[in-house]
């Protein structure tokens, strides 16, 4: 059973593009080995295509656990989940222009597993528990709770490069119909 339904509180902080994705359009990606939650590596730099959406969120929550304290009130922090069920509506749509749908956080591959299980995900959720990519591309991080988050932000990768960047975006239940409409409109003869 997938859950579905997740309204965002009206009132939510919007994110400001503070340049710090201005940087990463054209660049490659590394050779970063990660777990997939179907407990394969996949390896960054060489993600299928032709094309491939490489999605990163700062968290998932789990029912009866609570966030961190103030989360609703960090900009781009809340709707995780609706992104994720965004991707995961719209996947025929991604599959039919040959992209390939990854989400990427910190958090641990059985949380993600979890997730993927709970959500009826249609695509892997990569763990980067030590944000390695973050230090290899100069990624947006934040802090919450003594903890260092992925800001989120969505890059397109045609072979190995990064061919487009989404950042910052907002709102995040929507953003899968954004990334879905832009490749789309620029479609790889």
């Amino acid at each position: 059973m997938t859950e579905t339904g997740f309204p965002l509180p009206p009132d939510l902080p919007v994110p400001v593009d503070d340049g710090a994705a201005t940087h990463l359009a054209k660049m490659v990606l590394p050779p970063l080995a990660l777990r997939a939650t179907g407990g394969e590596i996949v390896t960054l730099s060489a993600l299928p295509g032709p094309r491939a959406v490489l999605y990163l969120y700062p968290m998932t929550g789990r029912p009866g656990v609570l966030l961190p304290d103030g989360w609703d009130l960090i900009p781009g922090a809340r709707g995780c989940t609706p992104e994720a069920c965004g991707f995961r509506d719209h996947h025929v749509g991604f599959a039919h222009l040959g992209a390939h749908v990854y989400g990427l956080s910190s958090q641990d591959s059985a949380y993600q597993q979890e997730v993927v299980d709970r959500l009826g995900l249609t695509f892997p959720l990569l763990s980067d528990p030590g944000l390695q990519l973050a230090e290899a591309l100069r990624l947006p991080t934040f802090e919450v709770e003594g903890k260092r988050l992925y800001k989120r932000l969505t890059m397109v990768i045609s072979n190995g490069r990064v061919e487009r960047v989404f950042y910052p975006m907002f709102p995040p239940d929507t953003h899968a119909e954004e990334i879905l409409s832009w490749l789309a409109s620029s479609r790889i003869a």
